[in-house]
């Protein structure tokens, strides 16, 4: 049996990023190419049969394709400059639980599936959960297909360079119906284990979230030759609305905001730049709080860029509701960890969005620091490898 440990080392070259530290393997590039590669080998090894549906998602089967399967899984592509646990964790969890079983000798009354699913963190194309999203015909697909990365590239672009084609992309009622239950392992992003208790925790609800662009336009000019008092610098309000947030969201319990990406166009150092772009992320517990909120922001940077003498737009770019995971399924997976205290998470994961559509849990891993979307994120190699166990016990009962 190969530890979690011993599988999550052999990819640790792959994808390291010498900038921002960390990795960024974000989705068609090489690096998740890579990665791909490499489970396709692991699961293979193991006998599992490997099969890549039209929306880009991997699908390891132990027994044969069948409907009402019990699929385990998560993703491989990261954040830019993240950590080397969030995702690869629960994909490892997954082969090296399978491992567990076989050792077991656990008889099977359905199959059972890995899925890895393509573009989790939407850092390419913008859309955290694309594969899933797509899955389930939460996105459209004409959208989906002329999303653009940075370089330009759209999406349909990269997909068929992958050798995926994107005419068939969509929601998938085969694959679906393939899904009797869903579990996914993933680190903890919080600091809701303590560093002395149990190791995992079963969870209940993913806050809610949502992505959006605010556009500043201001007017391009010289830096030397334009004066102070006759500019209309779009950056000088994207500094102020970035306040804004910081302020709106700290003015609401429970409300987080943030803006991690801004990108000044043309951007040359002695330019005053025409446009700036602002990336949104904005969670709540309740949607209604969320819209509020995102409407607040909004209002403010539209005052702050008219007293600039500049503009702004917004859009949304993604949103996904507070979600709650199935209860009949939530209560099994606390049968098979009776140590394990229940958690609610403020980030997404594809489990939530499968929780629209087939029954949907997920098992967190211990992260000591609660620091992670960063190198500094952090799993034990105890709990890594305990991490399959856990797994290994709550498929077993699922089985």
């Amino acid at each position: 049996m190969a530890a979690v440990t011993t599988l999550l080392e052999a990819i640790s070259g792959i994808g390291r990023d010498p900038v921002r530290g960390g990795y960024s393997r974000p989705v068609f590039s090489a690096a998740e190419t890579d990665l791909r590669s490499w489970f396709v080998s692991e699961a293979q090894a193991r006998g599992l049969d490997v099969e890549t549906d039209r929306n880009g998602i991997l699908w390891a089967w132990w027994g044969e394709p069948q409907n009402g399967a019990l699929v385990t899984g998560s993703h491989l592509d990261s954040v830019p400059g993240g950590g080397a646990f969030d995702g690869p964790l629960g994909i490892a969890a997954a082969l090296a639980a399978v491992d567990v079983l076989k050792e077991r000798g656990v008889q099977r009354n359905r199959s059972l599936a890995i899925t890895v699913f393509p573009e989790e963190e939407g850092s390419r194309f913008g859309v955290a959960c694309l594969g899933s999203r797509l899955l389930t015909g939460a996105i459209d697909p004409d959208k989906t297909r002329n999303l653009r990365d940075d370089g330009g590239t759209t999406f349909a672009e990269a997909a068929r360079a992958a050798g995926l084609d994107p005419e068939h992309i969509g929601r998938d009622e085969e694959a679906l119906a393939r899904i009797g239950d869903f579990v996914e392992l993933h680190v903890e992003q919080g600091r809701g284990l303590g560093e002395d208790g149990p190791a995992v925790a079963v969870g209940s609800s993913i806050l809610g979230h949502g992505r959006w662009k605010l556009t500043v336009h201001g007017q391009g000019n010289h830096a030397g030759t334009t004066l102070m008092e006759d500019r209309a610098d779009p950056l000088v309000a994207a500094a102020q609305i970035i306040s804004a947030v910081q302020q709106a969201a700290s003015a609401e319990p429970g409300a987080r905001a943030t803006v991690g990406r801004i990108s000044a166009v043309p951007g040359g150092t002695n330019v005053i730049p025409s446009r700036v772009d602002l990336w949104l992320d904005a969670r709540h517990e309740e949607d209604a709080v969320t819209a509020q909120l995102v409407e607040t922001i909004h209002g403010k940077a539209q005052k702050i860029a008219a007293f600039e003498g500049c503009s702004v737009s917004l859009a949304q770019e993604s949103f996904s509701p507070t979600t709650s995971f199935d209860p009949a399924l939530q209560r099994q997976l606390q049968l098979a960890l009776p140590q394990a205290p229940v958690l609610a998470t403020g980030a997404g994961h594809d489990a939530g969005i499968l929780a629209g559509h087939v029954p949907a849990g997920m098992v967190f891993v211990r992260n000591p620091s609660g620091i992670s979307h960063s190198p500094e994120e952090y799993v034990e190699d105890a709990d890594a490898d305990y991490s399959a166990e856990a797994l290994a016990d709550v498929l077993e009962s699922l089985l």
